[in-house]
């Protein structure tokens, strides 16, 4: 993991490193392979949308974005994607779910230029876990209409099926006002780092050099325009399976470390736990998230 960065400025003299799980990176490369879960799809040869910085948000150690589900309506309380150890709370534990707990947390929003526009505040931590994923999901005092309204700006909408091998994807991050393209090079059976193991992970192609501070950023299919994953480790230095380094381990219990290769967690699953009013709802048919 790519960890959170204390301040732009200590980060800088570290050169990206920050203090909690986090990763992005550059340009495009294909190498490695992994599990391929589907065929490269026809909508895939669609002309890309222009991927931007609108509706991405900064957060005071990492990235993150307004996202929205293809229910979501414009009077629902807005939500914001991250990262679980990007919460304030800190790292949650192997096994802990954190779940709608009150935070006034502050995002600032930014524009298609990556210039910030605003600030919007959260009402709660709707969802948070680094339990077979690594995710936070806030609700926001301000709904999407509102924001759309002041800033003219629309959430970015999390897909609803698995990515694809191959897809050309850029990380956004608000954080750095820096994007990263590469291709999602395959998946990953369990990724451990340290305590904790995420499942069916994305692994970038080389281009994607993320660093500290891009945690959280939206992972963006460059087709669709809609968010596939979302931005949270590296193996920065060879190491296996520890913190900062993390490791790939396949059905069979077999390791491999990859040194300067990056990941995500897949976002679709996040879909089905989200019901009326833009609520989580862990019971809903098809809501796979850890429980509390």
């Amino acid at each position: 993991m790519k960890k959170p960065l204390v301040g732009a400025l200590f980060t800088v003299l570290l050169l990206g490193a920050g203090i909690a799980p986090a990763t992005a990176a550059t340009s495009h490369d294909a190498a490695a392979t992994g599990t391929v879960k589907a065929q490269i799809k026809p909508e895939a040869q669609i002309k890309p949308k222009a991927v931007s910085f609108a509706g991405t948000v900064a957060l005071s150690n990492c990235s993150g974005s307004v996202i929205r589900t293809p229910d979501s309506q414009p009077s629902d309380p807005a939500l914001v994607l991250s990262n679980g150890h990007c919460m304030e709370s800190g790292f949650p534990g192997p096994g802990k779910v954190v779940f709608d707990q009150p935070s006034t947390r502050g995002f600032t929003l930014l524009n298609a230029a990556g210039s910030g526009v605003g600030t919007l505040r959260a009402s709660k931590i709707a969802y948070g876990t680094m339990t077979d994923t690594d995710i936070s999901v806030y609700q926001l005092t301000s709904t999407y209409a509102q924001i759309e309204s002041r800033y003219g700006i629309k959430a970015l909408e999390l897909n609803t099926a698995h990515p694809v091998q191959g897809t050309a994807i850029t990380v956004v991050s608000g954080y750095w006002k820096r994007t990263y393209a590469c291709n999602v090079d395959g998946f990953v059976y369990r990724l451990q780092e340290g305590e904790w193991t995420w499942k069916d992970s994305v692994r970038y192609t080389s281009g994607c050099k993320t660093i500290g501070g891009t945690s959280g950023s939206p992972v963006i299919d460059n087709a669709t325009g809609k968010v596939v994953a979302v931005n949270n480790t590296g193996n920065e230095d060879g190491q296996r399976c520890t913190v900062n380094n993390p490791c790939e381990v396949d059905e069979n219990g077999n390791v491999t470390v990859r040194q300067g290769i990056n990941y995500a967690q897949q976002t679709y699953g996040i879909v089905p736990c989200i019901g009326t009013g833009n609520k989580f709802d862990l019971s809903r048919p098809g809501c796979a998230l850890p429980r509390p």
